[in-house]
């Protein structure tokens, strides 16, 4: 092999080598994660007032209970008119004794009371003749006494009997046991045969006027931002609501407790039913504090919590403390300092570390998942 043929291989090899190492695997480009955020809206914590931060739970009961018991005892129920629920009229019979015994008293008494209503007046008929005979020694002293006071006993005597007929008259009157106001029968407990007994169990309980409201319990401090009269919207068993007001305000706190209770006098409605359960809102009464829309709590199993978003746009789950709501939004009692950024919607799928691209302002609404990218536009081709 000649020097030139030499030279010339070692060149073609070496053009063949630079050629295989172009051909070989590159580097793949190092992955920008910033250009890959997602785009999620922000608010900031801030310090203002909001409406309707004061809220309170309770029983619906009824603003005066009646309790019906039988007057008279010792009769059998014959009829019983009214059922739970009804609509009662003050005086309005709501169960009916049998009157055949106490009938029978009523006469009898009566008769007594004839009889000795005519001893009465036979005995002052003779006293009267012996008027004006004292000294004349027609009839001794001693006649003339006994008449007068025989006179006296009969009428006394009358006098009970009188007063033991009408006693019988007004307990026959009290065979039917009547409403002693008007209003909605909340619970009947007496049936036809039962034995009347003026004690144990009422037989009837009526919420007067069928007015029911709400007894909640509030905190010192609550407390002290109510007023009498104030409306409080009430929201019931069913989902359904009832504007309220405030009608009385617990003068004491309870020393076990330390609440109180308000009585919220609610509208007459046939949804709003005594022994269940209420939400109130005080709308017209306003709390001051750092606030978060209530979207950006987050809750699980270590508590409620906010992501924040740092200067370098990275998550970050700090726990909070919420307080008062109210038109959406949450106090927080401990958490993140006024104007921090946080995410809007908590429910997005978002852990700590990531990074994202903040979107923030006034209109800002929750993200539930990012948004789908549209497809480039296609260029059109380069034509030389």
């Amino acid at each position: 092999m000649t020097r030139t043929t030499t030279i010339l291989a070692i060149a073609a090899g070496l053009a063949s080598a630079v050629t295989l190492a172009a051909c070989g695997p590159k580097e793949a480009p190092k992955k920008d994660e910033a250009a890959n955020a997602r785009a999620v809206r922000v608010v900031r914590v801030e310090n203002r007032a909001i409406s309707g931060s004061l809220t309170a739970s309770g029983s619906l009961i009824p603003r005066e209970e009646a309790a019906v018991n039988p007057e008279v005892s010792g009769y059998r129920v014959s009829r019983v008119l009214v059922e739970e629920g009804a609509q009662v009229k003050a005086g309005q019979t709501l169960a009916q004794l049998d009157g055949v015994l106490i009938n029978a008293q009523v006469e009898q008494q009566k008769a007594l009371a004839a009889q000795a209503e005519a001893q009465a007046q036979q005995a002052e008929a003779e006293a009267g003749r012996v008027a004006g005979l004292d000294g004349q020694g027609v009839l001794s002293q001693e006649a003339i006494d006994q008449r007068r006071f025989q006179a006296k006993a009969a009428r006394a005597t009358a006098n009970a009997q009188a007063a033991a007929y009408r006693d019988v008259q007004t307990r026959a009157t009290k065979l039917a046991v009547t409403a002693p106001v008007s209003g909605v029968v909340l619970e009947r407990t007496v049936r036809p045969g039962d034995l009347a007994s003026a004690g144990g169990t009422p037989w009837f309980r009526i919420a007067r006027d069928g007015q029911i409201e709400l007894s909640a319990d509030l905190s010192e401090d609550s407390l002290a931002r109510v007023r009498v009269g104030q409306a409080a919207t009430v929201t019931l068993p069913s989902g359904a609501t009832a504007v309220g007001r405030v009608r009385i305000i617990s003068p004491q706190i309870n020393t076990q407790t330390k609440l109180g209770t308000v009585r919220i006098l609610l509208p007459v409605r046939n949804d709003i039913r005594a022994g269940g359960f209420g939400r109130a809102v005080f709308g017209d009464v306003a709390g001051q504090g750092l606030v978060v829309p209530e979207t950006a709590i987050r809750y699980d199993a270590d508590g409620a919590s906010v992501m924040t978003i740092d200067a370098q746009n990275r998550v970050k789950r700090v726990n909070v403390q919420t307080g008062a709501r109210g038109e959406g939004l949450v106090t927080l009692v401990r958490g993140p300092a006024a104007g921090t950024r946080v995410v809007q919607n908590a429910a997005a799928f978002l852990l700590d570390g990531d990074i994202v691209k903040p979107v923030e302002g006034a209109q800002a609404q929750p993200v539930a998942a990012p948004a789908a990218q549209p497809a480039a536009k296609a260029q059109p081709a380069d034509k030389r």
